[in-house]
């Protein structure tokens, strides 16, 4: 076994390679960029290298102050974790020659799984079944739509380097082929450095399953399938293991078929093979085809490791160390069913933009595990995915431990940035996805009716209405001071309401047009007389009612003055981010809808486009800048002027 490690990434999966390193006795180095210096990551490692800049092609891409800081530091062996450079080949050629030890897979395994297109000719050869499609070189925009006709609408148009769903565009019709190409080719450039593009058949009813995959470099078993069908814009959500509705004869196929392509490959580490099924007809032996695998361990892991009873990590560390894998086939079981939800600071009522800001408040439930990057006081930095928290439920059924991960929901508290928990809450709830009915459009069917059952609760405003007051403190809550007006209006950023003291422990809230009785009584909050399981928490950023719907009221600022609203000839930054691209100029004509840029913020890009007809006045911005929400980017001319 190592004696030290470095690990090459940063936020939870850092920290959970800290965790087992630990557990076997094997001392760590954590790397980090100007961004992190404080980071939860660096603080739990044995030792910290600072590695560049906030961005990551200046820190965590940087694969040569990477390896020297392994050297420098006595490591024996570099964990990339996932994403950044987990699986580039050339970094791995780079830390083999070093004389330092890669924790995953062989540069010739990572290759030949790289390209989509190559991969699925040769796990075709192994015997793997590959969705039909077009995989080839030729990448002129009237062969490919000549393919998509071929293979019949409607398609997908993939990026070949791609993943995580950038580069990927549905065409429904032969008519809006050419545009959706287009913009694949060029999210695929931006996000991989290559704009290849392969076309393959779209299956109406999909599932996402997936096959966990070990191997020794010999030979490889499986660790069962996860289903991440619940997907929104081809990004995972909430995950489980084992896939409902899953039949031996199926979970056969699919392990062995995983084998299969990992042996083909001499594969040695965590991977995952990744399966697109028809779910039309129920799961059959004959309705599961190949899509990719990831050569490197996935934020899902989690799920596997409670069913199996296997800590991944380790067996990562122990095989990369020398030993023959830790277990066979027929040692391996389920036990039970897990689920995780990946906790996000986002702005769902916004589209899902993702968010940042400072984390007032942090609380997680002791009832689930947590795997966390952050800390109470972290802040949620433009520079990386916004993920918080991944939050993971195991129960002996697959109903309790979807009502296991509804409670932890539940109790998950955060403040300072907004986040996609009451999404996550609408979506434990859902009929279907209870009853196991899911596949990859489910949420985009039910969007509308998922986001409006994440709308503010007026009770819970009520009680943070009191928070504000400061009367939430059961210690003072029944003691009213003399100079202390029993009416008073408690204002807040975007509202204002009357507050009546009624007596100990007893008020009343007008808001909204509506008034709430309020009571304290056997250690409980009790709202129109219905008891309440909520937490009223004062912090930095205001006050915060926890239990069910959060909801965070911010004080008013004093000394703050309010400015002229843009309106609709104003576009704005939604958060902050980097300005990839400008496409219009003073004087330019333009309609609704058109694009005017492109702002690249949390790995993804995102198009801002015009509110309305209109002629361009002023760019204030152009590509390459970096802008904090809110700066003002073009200005559209008012309307009527001449």
């Amino acid at each position: 076994m190592f004696q030290k490690i470095l690990i090459a990434n940063r936020g939870e999966i850092a920290c959970r390679v800290i965790d087992t390193a630990r557990k076997l006795g094997v001392r760590t180095v954590a790397v980090y960029s100007e961004a992190d210096r404080a980071a939860r990551h660096v603080t739990i490692a044995d030792e910290a290298v600072p590695i560049g800049g906030p961005a990551p092609k200046d820190s965590y891409l940087r694969g040569d102050a990477i390896i020297r800081a392994a050297l420098d530091t006595g490591a024996q062996a570099i964990h990339p974790g996932y994403g950044f450079l987990s699986e580039n080949p050339d970094f791995v050629d780079a830390v083999t020659a070093a004389g330092l030890t890669f924790i995953g897979p062989s540069a010739d395994a990572i290759r030949k799984m790289g390209l989509k297109d190559a991969a699925k000719a040769l796990m075709a050869e192994a015997g793997v079944p590959v969705v039909p499609g077009y995989h080839g070189e030729n990448q002129d925009a009237g062969h490919l739509a000549a393919q998509a006709d071929k293979i019949g609408y409607p398609v997908l148009i993939k990026a070949v380097a791609g993943g995580g769903g950038k580069g990927m565009r549905l065409v429904e019709r032969a008519g809006d082929f050419a545009a959706a190409l287009q913009s694949a080719q060029g999210e695929a450039a931006t996000a991989f450095g290559n704009p290849a593009v392969l076309v393959e058949k779209y299956i109406q009813q999909p599932r996402h399953i997936e096959v966990q995959v070990f191997g020794d470099g010999h030979r490889a078993v499986h660790l069962f399938e996860r289903d991440c069908s619940l997907q929104r814009r081809h990004q995972k959500v909430i995950e489980e293991a084992p896939a409902p509705g899953m039949t031996p004869e199926m979970r056969a196929a699919m392990g062995a078929a995983a084998v299969r392509a990992a042996e083909a490959i001499g594969y040695a580490g965590a991977g995952t093979i990744e399966f697109i099924v028809d779910g039309s007809r129920g799961l059959r032996s004959d309705g599961f085809w190949f899509m990719e695998m990831n050569t490197r361990l996935q934020v899902e892991h989690p799920v596997t490791e409670l069913v199996t009873g296997v800590d991944l990590v380790e067996w990562q560390l122990r095989v990369a160390s020398g030993e023959p894998l830790p277990a066979r086939q027929e040692d391996l079981a389920i036990t039970g069913h897990a689920f995780e939800a990946r906790l996000y600071a986002e702005d769902v009522p916004a589209g899902f933009l993702p968010a940042t800001g400072r984390l007032a408040h942090l609380r997680f439930p002791d009832h689930a595990r947590i795997e966390t990057g952050v800390r109470p006081g972290d802040a949620i930095s433009p520079w990386y995915d916004p993920m918080i928290a991944k939050i993971v439920t195991h129960g002996a059924t697959r109903a309790i431990a979807l009502r296991a991960l509804e409670a932890a929901l539940v109790d998950t508290e955060v403040a300072g940035s907004v986040t996609n928990v009451d999404f996550l809450i609408a979506l434990a709830r859902h009929e279907g996805f209870g009853k196991g009915e899911v596949d990859t459009g489910l949420i985009a069917r039910d969007l509308q009716a998922l986001i409006a059952a994440a709308e503010p609760d007026p009770r819970a405003k009520a009680l943070a209405v009191l928070g504000l007051a400061g009367l939430d403190d059961p210690m003072v809550r029944g003691g009213i001071t003399l100079w202390q007006p029993l009416s008073r209006t408690i204002a807040w950023e975007g509202g204002e309401a009357v507050l009546e003291v009624l007596g100990p422990g007893a008020a009343r809230v007008t808001l909204d047009g509506s008034s709430h009785e309020i009571a304290y009584e056997g250690g409980r909050w009790w709202v129109d007389g219905s008891p309440r399981r909520s937490r009223i928490v004062n912090h930095a950023a205001g006050t915060s009612v926890f239990g069910g719907r959060s909801l965070t009221l911010a004080p008013l600022d004093p000394l703050a003055r309010g400015g002229e609203e843009a309106g609709g000839g104003m576009t704005l930054s939604p958060m902050p981010g980097l300005v990839k691209a400008i496409f219009v100029e003073p004087g330019q004509e333009v309609a609704a809808g058109a694009r005017l840029a492109i702002l690249e913020a949390m790995k993804m890009e995102h198009t801002l486009t015009a509110a309305r007809d209109g002629r361009v006045a002023e760019v204030f911005a152009r590509a390459g800048d970096q802008v904090e929400a809110g700066a003002a980017l073009i200005r559209l001319e008012e309307e009527g002027d001449a």
